[in-house]
């Protein structure tokens, strides 16, 4: 058996006004999603979402968490 490599990310997310209940539920069904939370401060919600490589979190975010509806803006930060 090989090792397997995750890589994972903190996603901040800012949302439309009202939507942050809905983005953080949706975000939670993701595959790959290990948490999704609303938060306050400058963000409406926090993903931490993993993958078995970078090119697939970038998939992941781009494809999936950027066209939930109510998604603003993110930024991530990669796991070190």
């Amino acid at each position: 058996m090989g090792i397997v490599v995750v890589v994972q990310a903190f996603v901040f997310i800012r949302t439309g006004a009202g939507k942050a209940a809905s983005v953080a539920e949706q975000a939670g069904k993701l595959s790959g999603c290990r948490l999704a939370c609303m938060v306050t401060g400058r963000y409406d919600v926090v993903v931490l979402i993993e993958a078995e490589d970078l090119k697939k979190l970038t998939e992941a975010i781009l494809s999936k968490i950027h066209t939930i509806d109510g998604v603003e803006r993110t930024e991530t930060a990669i796991v070190v």
